[in-house]
């Protein structure tokens, strides 16, 4: 009678094994940071193609070069 529960026992072992593996659990985190990433950078084209903000940008760099120079 205890060798029909030992393929059981190996099966719950099994499944066990695969509920606590973490294999390509820092994939699956890269994937999230690099998509994370394409989204602020995207934000960041939209924002820069605005003409107030090119605007800002331009007169602060004219500001540091003239002060320094």
């Amino acid at each position: 009678m205890r060798r029909r529960h030992r393929p059981a026992r190996a099966l719950v072992a099994r499944i066990s094994r695969r509920c606590v593996d973490d294999r390509g659990a820092a994939t699956a985190e890269y994937a999230i940071a690099t998509m994370a990433a394409v989204g602020f950078a995207s934000l960041l084209v939209v924002i820069m193609q605005s003409d107030e903000v090119r605007g800002i940008l331009t007169d602060l760099v004219r500001t540091a070069l003239t002060v320094g120079g």
